[in-house]
C-alpha cells in the first residue's frame, strides 16, 4: 500500500460502494486515511464492505439515500456533516443497466427479429438507465458541492466507461447515458474551476467480476465467450483487469498529486481506448 499526502481524515462521499468495482475503490481511500461515508437507497446492503473497513482500522459509515432523491441526500449530508464535518471529496460511482434499455442483436440486419433489434427497446429501459446514471450523478453532485463552492476547495470524481467513447455493442442506453457523464464531467470541471474544485472521471475497462463473467466466460468459467474475446483481441495488454487495478487512479485523482488535472477522463483499460483493431 502506497502513501500519498493530503486524504488523510478527508471527508469522502462515495455513492454506489456496494459493487466490486466500488468496493475496492471505497478501500483505496480508506487505506489513505480518509473518512468514507457510503450512501445507497438501503444501508445493509453496505453494512458488509463497512464492517469489513472498521475491522481493518478504517474510518467509513453507511448512510441511506437514494442518489435520484435531493430531499434524502440532503438528509445524508446533514447526517454525515453531524459525524464528520463536510464533504471534501465526492465520488458519483451510482450506475447499472436494464435489460429493456439493451437490444438482443448485436447488429440490425434484414433478418433480425424486430424485437431483438433497436425497436424492441423500451423506453422504461431507457429511462431508469439515465435516471440511476447520469441524473444519480448530477443530484449527489448538487447537494454535496454546495460546501466545496463556499470553502473553493474540493473534488469530484465520477465514473464512467469504456462505451461512453467507443458505444458497446447492445447496450444503447448505458453507452449513451455514460457519454453523458464524460460530456458533464468537462462541463463541471470548467464551471467550477474558479471556486477551486475539481472534476474528473475515471473510465474502467473490462473487469471479470461476479456480475458479469457470464458475459466473459462460457460455463465452465475459464473458455472465452464469443464477448470475451471480441474484448481480449481489443486489449492491448491482453487481459482484463482486477478491481485492485483501479485504485490508483482514484486516488491520484482524489489527492494532492493530481492537483493541476481537471476535466479529464482517465481510462483504466488496459489499452482497450487507444487500439484501432489494426
Amino acid at each position: 500500500m502506497f502513501r500519498v499526502e493530503g486524504l488523510k481524515d478527508k471527508v469522502c462521499v462515495f455513492t454506489g460502494a456496494s459493487g466490486v468495482l466500488g468496493s475496492a475503490m471505497v478501500e483505496a481511500l480508506c487505506e489513505q486515511g480518509a473518512k468514507v461515508a457510503l450512501i445507497a437507497r438501503n444501508k445493509d446492503k453496505l453494512q458488509g464492505l463497512t464492517d469489513s473497513m472498521t475491522q481493518k482500522g478504517y474510518q467509513a459509515m453507511p448512510v441511506s439515500a437514494s442518489v435520484t432523491d435531493k430531499d434524502a441526500l440532503l438528509a445524508a449530508r446533514e447526517e454525515i456533516e453531524k459525524a464528520w464535518g463536510p464533504c471534501e471529496v465526492l465520488i458519483n460511482c451510482a450506475g447499472g443497466n436494464s435489460p429493456d434499455g439493451t437490444s438482443k442483436a448485436e447488429v440490425m440486419t434484414p433478418e433480425t427479429p424486430w424485437e431483438e433489434s433497436f425497436f424492441g427497446m423500451k423506453m422504461e429501459g431507457f429511462d431508469f438507465v439515465f435516471d440511476l446514471n447520469f441524473k444519480g450523478t448530477l443530484m449527489p453532485t448538487m447537494v454535496f458541492a454546495e460546501n466545496m463552492a463556499k470553502t473553493q476547495k474540493g473534488c469530484i470524481i465520477n465514473i464512467s466507461s469504456m462505451s461512453a467513447q467507443l458505444p458497446l455493442t447492445k447496450v444503447a442506453a448505458y453507452s449513451a447515458a455514460k457519454a453523458a457523464i464524460d460530456n458533464f464531467t468537462k462541463w463541471l470541471a470548467t464551471h467550477f474551476a474558479p471556486v477551486g474544485i475539481r472534476v474528473n472521471a475515471v473510465a474502467p475497462g473490462f473487469f471479470a467480476t461476479d456480475q458479469n463473467r457470464f458475459l466473459l466466460y462460457k460455463e465452465d468459467g475459464k473458455t472465452l465467450s464469443d464477448r470475451g474475446n471480441k474484448i481480449i483481441t481489443a486489449t492491448p495488454m491482453g487481459s482484463f483487469g482486477d478491481p485492485e487495478d483501479l485504485k490508483g487512479a482514484l486516488v491520484y485523482l482524489a489527492s494532492e498529486m493530481s492537483r493541476f488535472v481537471t476535466g479529464t477522463v482517465l481510462a483504466v483499460d488496459g489499452g482497450f481506448s487507444c487500439y484501432a483493431g489494426v
